[in-house]
């Protein structure tokens, strides 16, 4: 019997309470935010959202505690609009939703800030096990970029892996990382580029002592992407079984996949929350489907949290974390 690990791939919703205070301090501090500097006030702020998610995160009973991401405005961009060589320009959609972010364009050699390994290192003060990271893979972080200093898309990847492993270098012990890799579905790679996205969330992978899970999501991966994925020497593939459970199926039933997986069994676009009961039973289809013996299945949302109410997306992480009790009842 597979050991069910409920948890989430982070970008949590902002409290209303923290949305009006910190919307009213950043106007007040406009001039800092620009500069990189976000003010005593506005980080006091963020401290205590991500005290309030991680508390409610132990609440539900979750096994892998994400930090919440609270302060990536920019959602999987934020790495890079926070680094000294990038500049954040226009306002860009959010693949095809409603949801926007700042285009970062690199005009510099990157090199990681701490910024992300300094939140986990906050994190960590609350979470004495189960921590999980979450970065943007290097694919997607990439897809998401302008380049104005490389010249090159394959050199620019490697500079996105590299910033970003280096950035994960610096990660405090994590159980752990969730790659999160949703362009590799949207904006697929072609030949050649499909093997250099591989080796490039192999880069990042080795980074860290933690299990690591690319999660793809918004549809199902093209065979060749896919099979060049199973070449990374990563822990768990990610399915989004919300958008289209047929051909991630038909994926692991081809090729294979590793001994960990990990499912997005309940819907971060939706607010109707599913019960445990529902989650269970994706889970065992999913296991019946691939004739999967597999160590273990993160139970997760298919997509991030952030486009859900508070509540709602609070209401999931109860029926994930129940649905793993469910199946350790069994």
């Amino acid at each position: 019997m597979s050991q069910v690990v409920a948890t989430t791939p982070g970008l949590y919703p902002l409290p209303d309470w923290a949305k009006e205070e910190l919307s009213d301090l950043k106007g007040h501090q406009k001039d800092d935010l620009i500069s990189g500097d976000e003010g005593a006030d506005v980080t006091a702020a963020y401290e205590r959202t991500r005290s309030e998610v991680i508390e409610r995160q132990h609440e539900a009973g979750l096994d892998r505690i994400v930090e919440g991401q609270l302060r990536w405005d920019d959602m999987l961009a934020h790495p890079l609009a926070v680094a000294d060589t990038v500049e954040t320009r226009g306002i860009v959609r959010y693949y095809d939703n409603n949801n926007f972010y700042r285009e970062p364009v690199v005009t510099g050699d990157l090199t990681a800030t701490g910024d992300v390994a300094a939140e986990l290192d906050a994190a960590s003060e609350q979470v004495d096990d189960g921590l999980q990271a979450v970065l943007p893979g290097p694919y997607s972080l990439a897809d998401l970029a302008t380049d104005e200093h490389y010249g090159d898309d394959a050199a620019f990847l490697d500079a996105i892996a590299d910033f970003l492993a280096a950035e994960a270098e610096r990660f405090p012990d994590v159980e752990t990382l969730f790659l999160l890799e949703p362009s590799l579905v949207e904006n697929p790679p072609g030949d050649g580029e499909d093997e250099r996205a591989s080796e490039a969330i192999d880069a990042v992978a080795d980074a860290v002592d933690a299990d690591v899970v690319t999660h793809t999501y918004w549809g199902a991966l093209e065979e060749k992407v896919y099979a060049h994925l199973m070449d990374a020497d990563i822990d768990a593939i990610g399915f989004d079984l919300i958008s289209n459970h047929d051909q991630n199926t038909y994926n692991v039933q081809e090729y294979g996949t590793k001994d960990d997986v990990a499912l997005g069994l309940v819907d971060g676009q939706n607010t109707l929350v599913e019960s445990p009961e529902t989650i269970r039973e994706r889970i065992d289809w999913f296991a019946d489907q691939t004739d999967g013996d597999y160590e273990t299945v993160y139970a997760t949302s298919n997509t991030e949290l952030f486009y859900l109410p508070v509540n709602k997306s609070e209401a999931k992480l109860d029926a994930l974390a129940n649905a793993a009790d469910l199946e350790v009842a069994q």
